[in-house]
């Protein structure tokens, strides 16, 4: 098993706080571009796409609900 698919697979398990270097990882792979965010936002755009925001917590971490978007957006739960 390769490291994205690893990673997919501690997205897709659901923890109750994700780090925020493995979702910022994650939707890199999937095309989808840091545009910037303030304080303890950060935004991602993709050609075509919404912008999706990301808030974290103390800069670090990300919610289990934001997980859930993210899987959504890029289809990890689709099998």
């Amino acid at each position: 098993m390769g490291q994205l698919e690893k990673l997919i697979a501690r997205i897709r398990a659901r923890p109750t706080e994700a780090d925020f270097e493995d979702v910022r990882a994650l939707l890199e792979a999937f095309g989808w571009l840091p545009e910037g965010g303030k304080g303890s936002h950060r935004a991602f755009r993709r050609a075509g796409h919404r912008t999706i925001t990301i808030p974290t917590v103390r800069g670090r971490k990300v919610k289990r609900i934001y997980l859930d978007q993210v899987c959504e957006l890029l289809g990890l739960d689709e099998d």
